[in-house]
């Protein structure tokens, strides 16, 4: 913990020893965090089951998941599961169409494998000597970023498919901005 300074805990008391100083930042992250299944949750799970049910086709396509192995930066660090995006790039011939089947069946189950749920933690200091200005960065799985990814792809799709957001939406969309929104505006 040589990247963190002397914290003060919830006494005031300032604490020097990494140990300490390692729970006062888990004891503040998991207070951040909530691992609680909502009602939204449950309902997504019960989509999930009935899609599942419905749909044989495949939601994540080989070749999609080729293109993503192709473009991977060999430069990145490999995540907490040990797999080096340059091995996964070189072997993307091979990995492609295993890949493919856990993330489609990952996808309709909503289970996702173990190792990609891990991720090293790294608190980052923002200001003063109090845990909450510190702001945890996260190193996780190549491939779990890469079902992210997929999982954005997805969404996206839907999103343009059912015409979901209005064409005076500019924030959060791809290819819009303040800016595109302004000259709409101006020129309306």
């Amino acid at each position: 913990m040589d990247n963190v300074g002397s914290l003060l805990n919830e006494a005031g008391v300032l604490v020097m020893e990494d140990a300490e100083k390692a729970e006062l930042l888990n004891v503040f992250f998991a207070s951040v965090f909530s691992a609680k299944a909502g009602p939204q949750e449950s309902q997504a799970l019960e989509a999930r089951e009935v899609a599942h049910r419905e749909d044989n086709f495949p939601l994540v396509e080989e070749d999609c998941v080729r293109d993503h192995l192709t473009n991977l930066d060999v430069h990145k660090s490999m995540g907490p599961d040990g797999m080096h995006p340059r091995v996964l790039r070189e072997l993307e011939h091979v990995v492609a169409e295993p890949l493919s089947i856990i993330f489609d069946e990952s996808f309709r189950t909503g289970e996702v494998p173990e190792d990609w749920r891990k991720a090293r933690g790294t608190p980052i200091f923002k200001k003063k000597k109090d845990p909450g200005n510190y702001r945890l960065v996260r190193l996780t799985s190549i491939l779990g970023r890469m079902m992210e990814q997929l999982i954005l792809e997805l969404i996206i799709k839907q999103v343009k498919e059912k015409k979901v957001i209005r064409s005076s939406q500019h924030g959060f969309t791809k290819g819009r901005s303040c800016l595109t929104n302004l000259i709409a505006f101006y020129h309306a």
